[in-house]
């Protein structure tokens, strides 16, 4: 025998409590109804009891609604309407509180839902921290300050101000590579979620005789971001290009904020800065340090970033050196990268036939780091792309 679609059987005392909530909520009676109500409470002396307990319930499916929408959107919850319940002639959590959590599990089921509130964020630091010591390759700086800073940051109860960091190094060593890791365990969609945004330079912003254009339409997307998300990450690429206008605009967003001008509800934002400004002076301060003995490991800070920020202050190819970011130190770190040797690219190569889920030799891999191009023309120890088109490379190697 043929039978109909089936019901949830759940949804009858959602559907009941309306009902309810109509008969608490009759409106003034007329006079012959004030006439049969006083007949009916002398008949009847339970009968103001009764609704009481009705009006109650009239007043559930509206305090169900109000909990409910606190629960999935608190940034809607008027803290004033809550701070003053009224009495309920039935307890909330003997009754509602079953109701709410069918309610509750019902929206979750096509949307989602996670203690944190905004499950656009992930903030996997674990995650983070073994992308950067196991798929980034000859970078041990960059390893230590981008884990330790933005953690750091991200764990502060109330930052004064956005966290900005600017990348530093010849192409092909890892900036990008840096970046995108930072969005994929910071966010639930990486560089695809509402909360990232990336500029690159000559394709955002191509045209200088547009740049009042561009600097309205930057502000307005930062703010429009910040706006849609407590916790945002901005990447600029080719930083060294952008217009000194550009960078103008942008250090007011790095700016530390006033302790009366904070939010109620902190909101944190990530500002990177990728740039090859500065990457002849890190490989010049690394080939002089492995000339004089020193493992690559044992390069410290203290032996980089004088010279990088020297060089970037003084650099007239750039305005970057020379914009309110670096002459206020509204930058916080420079995080240099330093140059790939040739044990670092076979990394990258081995690593690039994993990722592809492709077999290799030892034999494919000293083949494609051969490929690539070494300098100082004399000792040749330092890859002039990096780890840069090696995934193109071992098409050469495919069946």
């Amino acid at each position: 025998m043929p039978r109909g679609p089936r019901r949830p059987l759940w949804l009858l005392p959602l559907l009941l409590l309306p009902l309810a909530g109509a008969l608490g909520r009759r409106g003034p009676a007329g006079p012959r109804e004030a006439a049969e109500e006083a007949g009916s409470r002398r008949a009847w002396p339970g009968f103001q009891g009764l609704r009481e307990r009705l009006r109650a319930a009239g007043a559930l499916p509206r305090r169900y609604w109000t909990l409910f929408s606190c629960l999935v959107w608190p940034e809607t919850c008027d803290q004033d309407e809550e701070a003053s319940p009224r009495p309920l002639g039935w307890s909330l959590p003997l009754l509602g509180q079953q109701y709410l959590d069918i309610l509750t599990t019902w929206y979750c089921s096509f949307r989602d839902c996670c203690d944190s509130g905004d499950c656009r964020i992930s903030n996997d630091f674990k995650g983070l921290e073994s992308d950067l010591s196991v798929r980034l390759h000859g970078q041990h700086l960059a390893q230590e300050l981008v884990l330790t800073i933005v953690r750091g940051y991200l764990e502060l109860p109330q930052p004064d101000k956005a966290l900005a960091l600017s990348f530093h190094g010849w192409s092909g060593t890892g900036k990008n590579f840096v970046a995108r890791m930072l969005a994929e365990n910071l966010y639930r969609d990486g560089l695809r979620s509402a909360c990232v945004q990336v500029f690159i330079t000559m394709l955002h912003f191509p045209h200088p005789q547009s740049v009042h254009l561009y600097k309205e339409w930057l502000t307005d997307q930062v703010r429009k971001t910040q706006a849609r998300c407590h916790q945002t990450l901005f990447i600029f690429d080719e930083a060294e290009k952008l217009h000194p206008e550009l960078l103008e605009a942008l250090g007011s967003h790095l700016e530390r904020q006033a302790p009366d001008t904070r939010r109620a509800e902190s909101r944190r934002t990530i500002f990177l800065f990728l740039s090859n400004l500065g990457g002849n002076v890190i490989n010049e301060v690394v080939l002089n340090l492995l000339k004089a003995g020193r493992a690559r490991e044992e390069i410290r800070m203290e032996h980089v970033a004088p010279r990088l920020q020297a060089e970037i202050v003084a650099s007239t190819d750039s305005g970057f050196g020379h914009s309110r970011l670096v002459q206020e130190n509204l930058i916080d770190v420079f995080v240099p990268f330093l140059p790939l040797e040739k044990q670092h690219v076979r990394l990258c190569a081995r690593d690039a036939f994993l990722s592809q889920e492709l077999l290799y030799t030892e034999e494919a891999l000293d083949e494609v780091t051969k490929m690539m191009v070494y300098v100082p023309k004399e000792e040749q120890i330092f890859s002039s792309q990096g780890c840069k088109s090696i995934a193109q490379r071992i098409n050469y190697f495919l069946p």
